[in-house]
């Protein structure tokens, strides 16, 4: 039997370690002896990097070309028995050695497992002794990048419109319009998108809408890309008829429990978009595509949006003090817009003219009318009307 009874490593963290940047990662690797070992050096490592690789077959001889690329995120290293030269001898027993290393405060990629590459992170424990092979203890933990959906560029809204003439066979069906829109960009695992569309079939046939949320990993490698595309979430519409409109007024799409999108790598990307479709029989599909970001934070309704809406509030009450005094004025004398001459002459000047015959006015056409006001002084201030309306006036009814 050989000297090393266990030989383990525990991160601190209940469960499954979860960390962000700038976190501290930090655990203990327990060593139990048998006897007396000799030992050279033990060291923990961390490490985080993002690989894309696959093999692509070309030609008649069916060579193999090898498409690998790798970016680093994380190296740490720490010395927990350092090789001084000398060789440490550790009595038989129980041993234990804790060991932390911080995580780089830039931004870290959030670990993924795809079909042709993965982001991983990982502690690693080497211990070296003398004419004997290198004991290797690994385990690996999860990064989660934040991203926050309570920022200007994710509650945005998202529209589109699209139309599409069916053909088949060098016929025309009519045109089918397709028009889409989103209430903000940005969404979290287990969130409802309100879906409101609008569905114009002009054809001769009967058309199905649907919406799907799709997930695209995209791999780089070489200058060649590699992607693999999968469907997340559906949503069936019901069948419009020939000539008619269909109107979705919010309706539901649920967001399943995916991974968050993956846009700050250079070699792997996840992406998310709602796609929102109409069958028709005959011919291809219509498809209009709305892109969707998914999210580590979700929609707080005090969050940064609330916040910026109520400093755009208090500038504009700012403004409406400043515009509006406290108490309302009241109008301004006539006297004091108007002087006595100026009063004098319009009096003298107004010449009582007979009452025009409006007996046919409900015969004649009707024509809009706008007066003209300028630089006319206000009215005179009275209880009683001053231009009363005639007497034999014919009463109508004026709608508004």
């Amino acid at each position: 039997m050989g000297s090393i009874k266990s030989f383990t490593l525990e991160l601190d963290g209940a469960g499954h370690a979860v960390f962000t940047e700038g976190e501290v990662v930090s655990g203990l690797v327990v060593l139990e002896l048998r006897r007396d070992t000799r030992v050279q050096s033990m060291k923990v490592q961390g490490r985080g990097v993002a690989t894309a690789h696959w093999l692509e077959n070309r030609g008649m001889n069916a060579v193999h070309n090898d498409y690998t690329s790798k970016v680093i995120y994380l190296r740490k290293r720490q010395h927990l028995i350092r090789d001084n030269g000398e060789v440490t001898v550790l009595p038989a027993g129980r041993h234990e050695f804790p060991f932390s290393f911080q995580l780089p405060e830039e931004t870290l990629v959030t670990s993924f497992e795809g079909k042709h590459g993965s982001i991983r992170y990982w502690v690693k424990v080497k211990l070296h002794r003398p004419w004997a092979t290198v004991k290797k203890i690994k385990k690996e933990f999860t990064v989660i990048e934040p991203i926050d959906i309570n920022t200007p560029a994710l509650l945005a809204p998202q529209a589109g419109t699209k139309d599409k003439m069916a053909r088949a066979w060098y016929r025309n069906f009519g045109q089918v319009s397709l028009t889409a829109k989103i209430d903000r960009k940005g969404y979290t695992p287990g969130e409802v998108i309100p879906v409101f569309a609008e569905f114009d079939n002009s054809t001769s046939r009967s058309i199905v809408p649907k919406a799907f949320i799709t997930q695209t990993q995209t791999f780089i490698a070489r200058g060649t890309m590699k992607q693999k595309r999968s469907v997340v979430a559906t949503l069936n519409g019901d069948y419009v008829g020939a000539r008619c409109r269909e109107t979705w007024h919010g309706r539901a799409i649920k967001i399943p429990p995916v991974g968050p999108s993956i846009l700050q790598c250079r070699i792997i990307k996840v992406e998310y978009t709602l796609k929102v479709c109409v069958d028709v029989p005959g011919t291809s599909k219509l498809c209009l595509e709305l892109p969707l970001v998914i999210g580590t934070i979700p929609l707080h309704p005090f969050g940064s949006r609330t916040s910026s809406v109520s400093s755009q509030y208090s500038v504009n009450l700012e403004w409406l003090r400043m515009a509006i005094p406290e108490q309302p004025e009241p109008p301004p004398e006539y006297s004091s817009v108007v002087t006595e001459e100026e009063a004098e002459q319009r009096n003298n000047a107004m010449v009582p003219q007979p009452a025009e015959d409006l007996s046919g006015i409900m015969e004649r056409p009707l024509m809009a009318f706008v007066q003209e006001f300028r630089f006319r002084p206000p009215p005179v201030y009275s209880e009683i009307d001053p231009n009363p309306q005639p007497l034999n006036i014919r009463p109508r009814c004026m709608t508004y």
